[in-house]
């Protein structure tokens, strides 16, 4: 423990440096009067370079190499080594599958978890990517394509961007780095038209692990069409695997072409959002001046808001916290949904006596609010919020949502806002895809959004952007004071008068041991299946209990006043249990009924559903 705990701290003195040495870097990019910067990325020798280090144990000051190329800097911290790569399989590159994304281990230092996202996989990775985006784009054109690549603040970006880099690049396809951007903003690169900002790109790349602990990072990848589904990633990985293992690729790297160039894009995204919301108040040139809003970026991607976009429409921010990019995430997870970091925001707005307060995840794609009162707007309160703005444009639309959404909710859409209401699964890629899907089908929806505070919108291209719910939450602000409806955030809360919401509301896991000798080598899902399907008959003789009747995931039952569902993770051996009632007792008495059930499974921990329902 004592040897982990070290390298932990020698990783967070190395990443301190870094940082440093980043801010100077990116201070001397910023001088440049040219909108992007040409440079040429070294490749080292050996294959894909790697000596058997981590990628944090190169981040080093003192193996930094500062060369002037062109009009740009470049940092090196790739050593050269003739050491042997380790062999890995397609199984090992099919694990860092995480549902639309990929997720891994970029630092080491922390106990139980080894380092899997190197440099050498994610070169094969970005390659892999290359490689698939030239198949698609085949038959559409000759010409040389583009890839995009920006990054969240986390201590491993710059080095994952290294080696994206350097993949690209191997498959003869032209690089585009943006930093530090958001993830929303990735997506946008592959649809702005704008040749000075060499826009729009072929394919997107964004570095992050969302709002996971500092030794994560992952990628998310994009093309005009949006976010790539999981049958793409799996397809992605296969093609990583074989690149890692097929020695030609050297000889490939070495040929191509490894010109980047660097362009401040996010000065293009945080434009079209300030327009935004201009045209929603009628063009007016400062439609929030005298508001007070504060922004909790949470040391993520997302402290560009303050400054590039509210301050511009006249916004005062003082007060603000935490915009500095920070990846080891000091103040509090940057999470809509984690109660420390609603705190933290909800305490800034009451401290600064502001109108409005903002927070956003790590990469800007999930966002909330908290009014002048400290009311927080996350969750099923948020999609009601949003549920009334869509709804006041788009009357009678539907509302598509993820599967643990209260039933007041429901009542609330349906009843009061005259909308319909779609409850569908947990993951916001399945949410989106289902509102396109209903659309296409002749049943409009203009809103698909989650609880964790994914959402996104048919006017913005279906593209979850925390970034622009916040501006369509601005742009009924300024709007309204515009049209003498109302000033200050009272606005807001007025829209989700009559929202209903439970007194408890808890959230359980239910682990299955994936050891245990009653999976007999099957698998976790194939088990948790079998637990569901017990859990359903067992309802069906409980005449006080009542099961949804449309359900799309997992175990939806009423009952008591309330209602649980209990559903399979889409990636984890975890049953997670929802259960919502009027009082504490009615969730125990729903809770009881899962237990009951449960209880024949012995390779499921229901210690945290025992502790819940033990009545003292």
């Amino acid at each position: 423990m004592a040897a982990a705990s070290g390298m932990i701290m020698q990783n967070i003195f190395i990443a301190k440096r870094y940082q440093k040495n980043s801010q100077f870097v990116n201070q001397n990019r910023m001088g440049c009067s040219s909108p992007y910067m040409s440079c040429t990325l070294p490749f080292q020798g050996g294959k894909f370079a790697w000596d058997g280090t981590t990628s944090m144990q190169l981040v080093n000051v003192s193996k930094y190499q500062r060369t002037s190329v062109n009009r740009g800097l470049v940092l090196c911290n790739a050593a050269p080594s003739a050491a042997a790569v380790p062999a890995l399989e397609k199984a090992d590159f099919l694990k860092l599958q995480n549902g639309s994304d990929i997720r891994g281990v970029a630092v080491a230092g922390v106990e139980g978890e080894p380092v899997n996202l190197t440099e050498p996989v994610t070169e094969a990775i970005a390659a892999a990517f290359a490689a698939w985006l030239k198949d698609k784009k085949k038959e559409e054109t000759s010409r040389r394509l583009s890839i995009s690549i920006g990054h969240d603040s986390r201590i491993s970006a710059q080095t994952l961007q290294d080696a994206v880099s350097r993949g690209i690049s191997s498959m003869g396809v032209d690089v585009i780095q943006y930093g530090l951007a958001s993830t929303p903003a990735m997506f946008n690169s592959t649809l702005t038209e704008d040749d000075v900002f060499l826009c729009p790109v072929d394919g997107s790349i964004m570095i992050t692990a969302s709002h996971l602990p500092y030794n994560r990072n992952g990628f998310k990848f994009f093309t005009s069409a949006g976010g790539l589904g999981k049958a793409d990633i799996k397809d992605i990985l296969e093609r990583a695997a074989y690149i890692f293992k097929n020695s030609s690729f050297e000889d490939k790297r070495n040929e191509a072409s490894a010109s980047v160039k660097r362009v401040d894009y996010m000065t293009v995204y945080t434009s079209g959002l300030v327009k935004a919301v201009r045209r929603a108040a009628g063009n007016i040139e400062k439609p929030l001046e005298g508001f007070h809003i504060v922004v909790d970026a949470g040391n993520g991607a997302g402290g560009f808001f303050a400054a590039q976009v509210l301050e511009p429409l006249g916004a005062i921010t003082s007060g603000s916290q935490f915009l500095e990019p920070d990846g080891l995430f000091p103040n509090h997870i940057p999470n809509p949904e984690d109660k420390a970091a609603m705190k933290a925001i909800t305490q800034a707005v009451l401290d600064n006596k502001a109108d409005l307060g903002i927070i956003f995840d790590t990469d800007v794609d999930r966002s909330a609010a908290v009014d002048s009162t400290g009311r927080e707007f996350n969750r099923n309160r948020l999609i009601a919020l949003m549920s009334a703005i869509v709804l006041e444009e788009h009357p009678g639309t539907t509302i598509v949502t993820d599967s643990v959404t209260s039933d007041g909710l429901t009542t609330f859409i349906e009843n009061k806002l005259g909308g319909k209401h779609h409850r569908f699964k947990r993951g916001y890629k399945n949410v989106i895809d289902e509102a396109i899907r209903l659309n296409s089908t002749g049943k409009e929806s203009h809103l698909a959004i989650e609880t964790s505070g994914h959402g996104a919108l048919k006017e913005n291209h279906w593209l979850d952007d925390g970034a622009y719910l916040m501006v369509k939450v601005l742009n009924k602000l300024a709007s309204a004071r515009a049209s003498g409806a109302g000033s200050g955030s009272r606005v807001l809360t007025d829209l989700v008068e009559g929202l209903e919401e439970a007194a408890v509301a808890v959230e359980l896991r239910l682990k299955i041991d994936q050891n245990h000798p009653d999976l007999k080598g099957g698998s976790f899902r194939d088990y948790g299946e079998a637990v569901l399907k017990h859990l359903e008959n067992s309802i069906d003789l409980d005449p006080k209990l009542q099961k949804a009747p449309v359900n799309y995931e997992g175990v939806r039952v009423s009952g008591f006043g309330g209602w649980f569902l209990l559903r399979l993770s889409l990636h984890d051996p975890v049953l997670p249990l929802n259960i919502e009632a009027p009082t504490h007792n009615d969730a125990v008495k729903l809770g009881l009924a899962v237990l009951a059930a449960a209880k024949e499974f012995s390779a499921l921990d229901t210690s945290s559903l025992d502790k819940f329902v033990q009545v003292s």
